[in-house]
């Protein structure tokens, strides 16, 4: 068997390389998207050794490394393997999950404020949770599944209410905000309406925390992640070529409504199954994959770079959030609500500078 080749594809910005095997299969990469993927994966699992070694018994960067690896002691074992790396692994999962679905969302609405958690979707898992805390006092995976069946309901409601000889992203994201604006309401109503152990139980789950996480939680999100990156990133270049609108990709040969039904329904199960397992936090969705795009400075949605860079933005948030200030812990979803709105008013700022609003 002959080794893979590689060739240069030069465009008018850019050199990309296609990798070709014996059998006919053609990977392009770009280097430099390839390169800051890698360096923002280095940088997400030292930020999550460092979180992991954050806390009441606190660990050096080289302890955490070497328990990991199986030369800690007992009670260092206990500490990392069972407390806080289910924790980390978490917010790793969690963090790609809404970067994917962020980039999915922006990509398809060709618009950056296209974030599941501006139009809508986000709000649709959030309410499937609370119902199932308000009215049925549900547990920890009873929640995740409500989170789930909320987003999917959600999922489907804007896209037909969007739909008109196919599904246009202006109208995508003007039905979402709608949406959002009526699932906001039906929250505060489900609080408002809760006894007082269940009006407290969703109001911590609606801050969005990572505190508590263990294997339970782990587990089903890798599962569920298993399935769906692969289908995501299959439609990696149908996608890319729906950036340049409809009429490009079906001349391209993009069935559009298949391959945007495939990508919707990926986007909203990568946000619920997020919200479920952590609650509502909000704006990774919408900062990854612009920070990702902008770094690789590469076309496309990068949804490789946009999962590394949304699982260090969460680690990075909730070691702020455990080490901002000490003896007092705050939610994740305090913190990336914070430097999310900053980032937000600088991207509005942006786009109206460049005459895009």
């Amino acid at each position: 068997m002959t080794a893979p080749t590689t060739t240069s594809v030069d465009t008018s910005t850019r050199s990309v390389r296609a990798l070709r095997t014996p059998g006919g299969l053609s990977v392009r990469v770009d280097p430099r998207a390839a390169l800051v993927t890698v360096l923002v994966g280095a940088a997400a699992f030292a930020v999550g050794v460092v979180l992991i070694g954050s806390g009441d018994y606190p660990m050096s960067f080289g302890e955490v490394v070497d328990t990991l690896l199986g030369n800690g002691t007992a009670a260092q074992e206990f500490i990392v393997r069972d407390l806080r790396l289910p924790r980390a692994l978490v917010a790793v999962l969690v963090g790609a999950s809404l970067a994917l679905s962020g980039a999915i969302f922006q990509s398809l609405s060709r618009n950056p404020l296209g974030s599941p958690d501006v139009i809508g979707f986000s709000h649709g898992a959030s309410v499937g949770a609370l119902c199932v805390i308000v009215l049925f006092g549900g547990s920890a995976l009873t929640v995740s599944v409500g989170a789930v069946a909320g987003g999917l309901a959600t999922g489907a409601l804007v896209y037909t209410l969007a739909w008109r000889r196919g599904v246009h992203g202006l109208r995508l994201v003007l039905v979402g905000i709608g949406v959002a604006a009526m699932l906001s309401s039906v929250i505060h109503f489900l609080v408002t309406k809760a006894n007082l152990v269940d009006a407290t139980r969703a109001t911590l789950w609606m801050t969005g925390s990572l505190d508590g996480r263990d294997w339970t939680q782990v587990g089903p999100l890798a599962l569920v992640l298993a399935v769906l990156v692969p289908v995501t990133l299959v439609h990696g270049r149908p996608l890319r070529m729906l950036e340049m609108g409809d009429d490009a990709a079906y001349a391209l040969g993009v069935p559009l409504e298949r391959t945007r039904i495939v990508l919707i329904g990926c986007g909203v199960l990568f946000i619920a199954v997020a919200t479920g397992a952590a609650g509502p936090i909000a704006f990774v969705a919408l900062s990854a994959p612009q920070l990702a795009r902008r770094l690789t400075r590469a076309p496309g949605p990068n949804l490789a770079a946009a999962a590394v860079m949304g699982a260090a933005l969460l680690l990075a948030a909730d070691w702020i959030a455990t080490a901002a200030f000490p003896g007092r812990q705050l939610p994740v979803g305090v913190v990336t609500g914070v430097l999310g709105g900053c980032y937000l008013l600088w991207l509005l700022v942006t786009e109206r500078r460049a005459g895009r609003l």
